[in-house]
């Protein structure tokens, strides 16, 4: 794929959503940020996405793929789907994202 700067609609296929608890928001203070994304989404994928939404670049990109419980729910089991997380640590002397305000 070919780099480049322009918004296109698969980068917001990519980064499905923040994701906001008290752990991500810690990582904040250490310039990193948490995503909810694809489960096929590739870390250079997300990287992509995430300077081209958000104008900023990227340093690094770590990846979780939390595995989903099984539940009961009327006394049948269902399975919760995967959620792939994304931490994306930003690069020395960029701004932090602001994710409480709109894309």
């Amino acid at each position: 794929m070919a780099k480049n700067d322009t918004i296109d609609t698969r980068h917001y296929d990519v980064i499905v959503a923040p994701h906001i608890t008290e752990k991500s928001t810690l990582l904040s203070e250490n310039n990193a940020v948490v995503f909810k994304v694809a489960n096929d989404a590739t870390k250079p994928q997300i990287k992509e996405a995430v300077e081209a939404i958000y104008s900023t670049k990227v340093a690094s990109v770590n990846t979780i793929v939390t595995k989903g419980k099984t539940k009961r729910w009327k006394g049948k089991p269902y399975k919760r789907t995967d959620v792939k997380k994304a931490i994306v640590r930003l690069a020395d002397g960029q701004d932090p994202i602001d994710i409480t305000s709109g894309i």
